[in-house]
């Protein structure tokens, strides 16, 4: 039989990644704004250099171990394609439909970015960049590549690739990345934030966000490019596709409306900020479950995630976690909130290759999989990433010293800063001082006439 090479299939799936791509410096931005002033580039720089460091690692080793053939219990790839060996000239997708197996090799490579970058608004003020650069690399190679593979990882129909146990074995349902990038995210959000402590002043001192226009930015820039990462996991230009992009667009809609409502009754004002993190929350909540529900049930989805993460990024305060950007409250929340609700919601009227929920007759079944699925992806990857973090600081450091976060940040790990506000006083002085000068010659001419 003579293989169908789609060049639309392979297109929508090289653009999607690319949308994928932008997510991270648009995640830098939405971090970025919400830091102090004295803190913004490094912020920046904690998503900017996830784009290097798991870009090499994938390569080397991070696609083989997440999508080659099983080891062994659904847990881990093989070594058969360290380098990328045997992959160029290989094909993938369905059997009569197919595209380059490389597009899909750069289409994953940007959930893997993505996804350490989430975590590193649990610790922004306080961190050390090359401690942070260290645990990016450990942290990719020993949680997020295991759990991609258990998630992501489909046997192959002849039987001649075996994948990981959440997919192939406990079959439950995540269409784009729930419980391998955000329950993982945001469980080790946690984590870390535990190993490092909390902000000097912190949650006395007022610490607002510099820029709100910087995070609405980073939202719109997620917004755009979570279209490539939901409906770019259909790996085709078809129906799915078409059904993921409606629902992620309603469900983040829904999950704004939800948030501004929380802060409304509870505060008595709708914000910028709630604003931007209600689409994140959307978002979030989707991702497991774009392709599974219809538009209404995406709709409930966004609500509930909307509501819920409001009310959860408060959490950290009742029991003391310096959770400094909301990880936790909206990535693990949101992860959790998503994952379980197909449960409820889940309905093979919209896709076959799903599984009825609760209000569709399908009984409990999907909700407790979805349960075991997100359960054992935040347990492994808190306990791990606990371990990791622990002896990064242990060794070669992760927290920054106290007096580089009072004096900040940016300065202290990389000799710059954002707004050069020096330049602009001595200017304003200068100004000052002409005019000064200026009114006082006018006087003086006035009198001597």
């Amino acid at each position: 039989m003579e293989v169908d090479v789609n060049t639309g299939d392979t297109a929508w799936v090289l653009i999607s990644a690319a949308l994928v791509m932008l997510m991270t410096p648009g995640l830098a931005f939405f971090y970025g704004g919400m830091v102090r002033s004295k803190s913004v580039l490094n912020m920046l720089m904690m998503s900017f250099i996830s784009l290097a460091v798991v870009s090499v690692l994938w390569v080397l080793y991070g696609y083989s171990l997440a999508f080659g053939n099983d080891l062994g219990a659904g847990l881990l790839g093989n070594f058969d394609n360290i380098g990328l060996k045997g992959i160029i000239g290989t094909l993938g997708g369905p059997a009569d439909h197919q595209f380059p197996t490389m597009a899909f090799v750069m289409f994953q490579l940007m959930f893997a970015i993505i996804t350490p970058a989430l975590i590193s608004g649990a610790i922004a003020d306080r961190a050390k960049f090359w401690g942070w650069t260290l645990f990016i690399g450990l942290w990719v190679t020993i949680v997020y590549f295991p759990v991609a593979h258990w998630v992501f990882a489909f046997s192959s129909a002849d039987g001649s690739v075996v994948g990981g146990w959440i997919a192939n074995n406990l079959k439950a349902l995540d269409f784009a990345g729930g419980t391998a990038v955000h329950i993982n995210a945001g469980a080790a959000g946690l984590a870390v934030a535990l190993v490092l402590g909390k902000r000097k002043g912190w949650p006395k001192e007022p610490m607002r966000p510099h820029n709100l226009p910087f995070v609405l930015l980073g939202a719109a820039l997620l917004w755009f490019g979570w279209y490539g990462f939901n409906a770019g996991s259909a790996l085709g230009a078809n129906e799915t596709a078409a059904v993921a992009f409606t629902t992620t667009t309603v469900a983040t809609a829904a999950a704004v409306l939800g948030w501004l409502l929380v802060e409304q009754i509870r505060d008595g004002k709708p914000t910028t900020l709630g604003a931007a993190s209600g689409a994140v929350a959307g978002l979030v909540a989707i991702t497991p479950a774009c392709a599974f529900v219809s538009p209404l049930g995406a709709i409930a989805i966004g609500v509930i995630a909307g509501a819920l993460c409001s009310l959860a990024v408060g959490l950290k305060f009742r029991f003391g976690y310096d959770d400094s950007l909301d990880v936790v409250g909206v990535h693990l929340v949101g992860g959790l909130v998503g994952t379980l609700l197909i449960g409820f919601f889940g309905t093979t009227s919209v896709n076959s290759a799903g599984a009825d929920g609760l209000f569709y007759g399908g009984g409990f079944g999907l909700l407790g999989k979805q349960a075991v699925a997100a359960v054992a992806v935040l347990a492994f990857s808190f306990v791990l990433t606990f371990i990791i973090a622990f002896v990064v600081n242990k060794t070669v450091g992760f927290r920054a010293p106290e007096e580089s976060e009072v004096s900040g940040i940016d300065e202290a790990e990389h000799a710059e800063s954002a707004y050069e506000f020096g330049a602009f006083s001595s200017a304003r002085g200068a100004n000052k001082g002409s005019v000064t000068a200026g009114a006082t010659a006018v006087l003086e001419g006035s009198n001597k006439s």
